[in-house]
């Protein structure tokens, strides 16, 4: 019997230190964890304050045991979710050990008031809960939706691309929730009419998927049997940005992809509306066409209005804050600007850029390349900005081919130095034969009320005040920007008449 237990006390110290942990565990850094999903997705909508539970498994695929050095959420004690795992509540944890091939659960709980404000209870919730093992950094996502809207095309589309059809017929964005775009919605055989006061959020970040690879996520694309109409009024805009209201993200610009009207799409239209925080506001692409009207465009990471072989009408719109031009035309087309202020202020990009060709390849040799001829009109506008010359003009042709680069400012206010020595002096007498009549204006001269304050309405001695011309063809124009009436006879250039 003594021998018998001498022999189980040491079969039971053998098994103890073969199975003790402390020198089992893997450190090979190939060693990775895996997980029973890569994103945690709280379907719940919130209508009232709630709470919502959901977990995953940790996983360890490895034939030995495996410490996880850390776990925790990014956002840390500001996170709104809050994690039980392998039945220890937190919002970080260390050195939690996973037996070889086994598993552990991660629950996660996230409370939500639909009713804060949208900077404390955004409309999407997103946090990512991090693995820190053997020198790997491992990341699962966590989405809830914190505000009842109308998630478009669903809550789930982060990374998918959805096509909008309505058969040839229209629908309209009248809800008076909020709409959110969580992903990249296609328009196409639909108009979409979104009316006065529609508030539009949409939701960027960086996507994948095998169709498009690696792109940014939240964009609005109105394919070639697509239309959207946007019909702001002064008093009810309707405002198209990025969903996070934060006060650090309020104005951030690059927050969402922008605006496409696709090849060959015609009857689209912004009256009264602001796109803003978007890597670019709108592009209208080849034998496009788009109209817009007292329209603001800011806050982009590139630029504000994007216009490639197409069709383009803006009166009384207003273009500023964009790192790159901020209006640009390029590969030809039609573009007429009334009564518009295009500003570009600590950059180094100009205020417009004007081109009739495009390059295909690289863009110093230029070999590969489409050309076609530019009409462009520009009466009663303001091209200014902090850089020597707001005006950057590229013809393939310099000059040699008559008819291919076709541009004209009237009643204008411009900002030219070097442009007018360019290539030759092929732009010596821009002043007084293009443009003409304009004013070439420099830093000395009185013009906005406050430019380093994104403030574009007239100074009381602004070199603009009554130096435009009544325009009544094709259309009257005889308000601003604002609605405010224009003076009949000497009205004001750019998208803001002075209030006296």
């Amino acid at each position: 019997m003594k021998k018998f237990l001498l022999l189980l006390s040491a079969g039971w110290l053998l098994c103890l230190g073969a199975c003790n942990k402390d020198e089992a565990f893997t450190t090979d850094k190939s060693a990775k964890l895996a997980f029973t999903t890569d994103t945690l997705r709280f379907d719940t909508v919130f209508t009232s304050v709630g709470s919502a539970v959901r977990y995953f498994k940790i996983v360890n695929p490895n034939n030995r045991p495996i410490k996880v050095s850390r776990i925790y959420l990014e956002a840390g004690a500001a996170s709104k979710f809050r994690l039980n795992v392998d039945g220890i509540p937190g919002k970080e944890f260390k050195d939690v050990e996973i037996y070889a091939n086994d598993s552990i659960y991660v629950f996660a709980q996230v409370t939500i008031n639909p009713n804060a404000p949208l900077s404390i209870s955004p409309f999407v919730v997103e946090e990512k809960v991090m693995f820190e093992t053997n020198g790997n950094v491992q990341e699962v996502h966590l989405e809830a939706w914190g505000q009842n809207a109308n998630y478009f095309p669903s809550r789930f589309n982060k990374g998918v691309p959805v096509v909008l059809s309505c058969r040839n017929t229209q629908i309209n964005w009248n809800d008076p929730r909020p709409y959110v775009i969580y992903g990249v919605l296609f328009i196409d055989s639909c108009l979409v009419n979104i009316p006065a006061g529609t508030r539009i959020y949409v939701h960027g970040g960086i996507a994948k998927n095998q169709l498009f690879g690696t792109y940014n996520d939240g964009m609005i694309y109105v394919l070639r049997n697509g239309r959207i109409r946007v019909q702001g009024t002064k008093e009810k805009p309707v405002i198209i940005q990025g969903d996070r209201l934060e006060t650090t993200f309020k104005e951030k610009d690059g927050q969402w992809a922008g605006i496409v009207i696709g090849r060959s799409s015609k009857g689209s239209s912004f009256e009264y509306a602001t796109v803003k925080n978007s890597i670019f506001g709108i592009y209208a692409d080849s034998s496009a066409d788009l109209t817009l009207r007292n329209t603001r465009l800011y806050n982009t990471s590139s630029s504000g209005l994007i216009g490639v072989h197409s069709t383009i009408t803006a009166d009384n719109c207003l273009i500023y804050n964009n790192s790159g031009n901020s209006v640009q035309i390029a590969h030809g087309g039609d573009y007429t600007f009334n009564y518009c202020t295009i500003a570009s202020y600590g950059v180094r990009a100009s205020a417009l850029g004007l081109s009739n060709y495009r390059c295909y390849d690289d863009a110093q040799s230029c070999q590969k390349r489409g050309i076609y001829r530019l009409n462009a009109l520009f009466r009663n506008s303001i091209i200014f900005g902090s850089d020597k010359d707001e005006l950057e003009f590229g013809d393939i042709s310099g000059g040699q081919t008559a008819g291919l680069f076709n541009i004209k400012f009237e009643n204008c206010i411009v900002k030219v130095a070097d442009l007018l020595t360019y290539s030759n002096n092929l732009y010596k007498n821009f002043i007084g034969e293009q443009c003409n009549p304009c004013l070439n204006a420099t830093f000395k001269d009185k013009l906005f009320k406050d430019a380093n304050n994104d403030d574009y309405h007239l100074d009381t001695l602004s070199i603009a005040n009554g130096m435009a011309k009544p325009l009544i063809s094709p259309r009257l124009i005889n308000i601003d920007l604002e609605g405010i009436l224009r003076d009949a006879v000497k009205p004001d250039i750019g998208s803001y008449e002075r209030k006296n």
